[in-house]
């Protein structure tokens, strides 16, 4: 990436980028698990498992994943469990808020992209960015979640953007890659969910170490 190069528009990942999540998300798992007699994860094991959306979170939290013939329970109770304590303990990452009101001032187009449900992203997006971002997409039926590229790709066309003028910003294998399907680029962050040497193995090449170094990289 040439750090010269003037974008226009930046799509953001949400958990682990913008907003520290984990502590609710681990709170929600062992509450389903816990409801089932099974075992309990780690705070650690959850940070693991997390960036694929909630499905995919929870096939690898409970005992043999979707071959679980109570799968599906355990799966229903997380969600009816997060959705009114997502709120609990999440927060901005330091230096977030100065980051979007920056890329405000300076005319950067902006959006949120995650493999959240769609849902839970809207209310995230209208309590804590609302000033700053409008379009936000979460997982839904007929757009694949990432990494393949659709939801970027809407965001987008949604934005009147091109890929070229544009930058994705997260912290995992799963952003890294998105941002690869779709031909754009990418900088990784490395105060979320992932650590920087799990992101250069997966072809991380560009990393921010706190948030305001972003507007030096676009």
């Amino acid at each position: 990436m040439n750090k010269e190069k003037k974008y226009t528009t930046v799509i953001f990942d949400l958990d682990g980028t913008l907003l520290n999540t984990l502590e609710d998300l681990h709170d929600s798992v062992n509450f389903a698990l816990e409801e089932a007699d099974m075992p309990l994860r780690t705070l650690e094991e959850v940070r693991r498992f997390v960036g694929n959306g909630v499905m995919r979170l929870m096939e690898l939290a409970i005992p043999e994943g979707r071959d679980n013939p109570r799968f599906e329970e355990v799966f229903e109770a997380f969600k009816k469990h997060y959705s009114l304590h997502c709120n609990d303990k999440t927060g901005l990452y330091p230096h977030v808020k100065e980051l979007l009101q920056g890329l405000k001032e300076r005319g950067y187009r902006m959006a949120i992209v995650s493999n959240k449900y769609y849902d839970a992203v809207q209310d995230l997006k209208d309590q804590y960015f609302a000033e700053y971002i409008r379009t936000a997409i979460g997982e839904r039926e007929n757009l694949a979640r990432k990494p393949a590229p659709d939801t970027v790709i809407e965001a987008l066309r949604l934005l009147g953007s091109m890929k070229e003028e544009s930058v994705y910003v997260g912290d995992s294998e799963v952003d890294i890659a998105t941002a690869r399907n779709v031909g754009m680029d990418c900088i990784a962050v490395t105060w979320g969910f992932r650590t920087k040497k799990e992101q250069e193995e997966a072809g991380g090449k560009v990393f921010a170490d706190d948030p305001l170094e972003i507007l030096d990289l676009v």
